[in-house]
């Protein structure tokens, strides 16, 4: 694990991002690396015998969506079903997950699965491995795209305590804008507000300090006069974690109004009772 690996928050200040080292990032890519050619061998086999009476360019053109079945969309919709896993990565231990620790999305997996396709099955993984060895976090290039990065599950520290919306600010909370956050500055005063306690006093006034004044380039309107910066990264935390929240529930009622349409027939029209 490198330096950039872990988080500095302050003078001599370091946190451990949760990253993955790169032997178990090897070990996980290879199983499912092993998982996918056996599916792929499989529906080759399978497409073998059902495509036997078709000419060459109907057998290419179904030779070539199965290849696209088996190296994208697979791996995206399993990533993105299981927030992150795949059977390596649960073999492993590891979870995929954003640069601030959330869970991944479609838009996220697509990303990673696409870019796999250069990095790992073109070139056998060695690009994955020559830019997770030398990258922050074990990072290979579908990561730096999507904003995601390898997280340990088990054999990690544990995870952090719940964050409450500080007293007196839930009202300025629910109004100011804080969409524009970046993932990497939110997780760092995440894990700031959790080793807070145990810091230095000094150490923890610059550190708080420094980062309620990043916070405030991002947050607009600013919270009441007189508030303390560490409640002032927590109340922003609350609120961007509340917000996201409340879409993906929203989502999840989409998806599963959206599959009670599906499976009507005709299509949107009620069936007769």
């Amino acid at each position: 694990m490198t330096d950039e690996d872990e988080i500095l928050i302050g003078e001599g200040v370091v946190l451990d991002s949760g990253s993955a080292p790169l032997p178990l990032r090897m070990l996980s890519g290879l199983i499912d690396l092993l998982a996918v050619y056996a599916l792929l061998l499989v529906g080759l086999g399978a497409l073998e015998r059902v495509t036997g009476g078709l000419n060459d360019a109907w057998i290419r053109s179904v030779l070539i969506v199965w290849t696209v079945v088996c190296l994208v969309l697979v791996p995206m919709t399993v990533e993105t079903l299981s927030r992150g896993r795949s059977p390596g990565r649960w073999a492993a231990g590891l979870r995929i997950v954003r640069d601030d620790g959330g869970p991944v999305s479609v838009r996220h997996s697509a990303a990673r699965a696409l870019l796999g396709v250069l990095e790992i099955y073109a070139t056998a993984g060695m690009l994955a491995v020559t830019v997770s060895a030398f990258g922050a976090r074990g990072k290979r290039i579908g990561d730096y795209v999507a904003g995601t990065y390898a997280m340990r599950t088990r054999g990690a520290k544990r995870a952090l305590p719940r964050i409450a919306m500080p007293v007196g600010l839930a009202g300025w909370a629910s109004t100011a804008d804080i969409t524009r956050l970046p993932d990497g500055l939110a997780l760092t005063a995440r894990m700031f507000l959790a080793r807070a306690p145990q810091m230095h006093a000094p150490s923890r006034v610059r550190v708080g300090s420094r980062l309620s004044e990043q916070f405030a380039t991002h947050v607009s309107p600013l919270p009441p006069a007189g508030t303390h910066p560490e409640a002032f990264l927590a109340a922003v935390l609350v609120a961007r974690r509340d917000r996201e929240q409340v879409v993906e529930e929203a989502r999840m009622v989409r998806a599963v109004h959206d599959g009670d349409a599906l499976r009507r027939l005709p299509f949107g029209i009620p069936d007769a009772e």
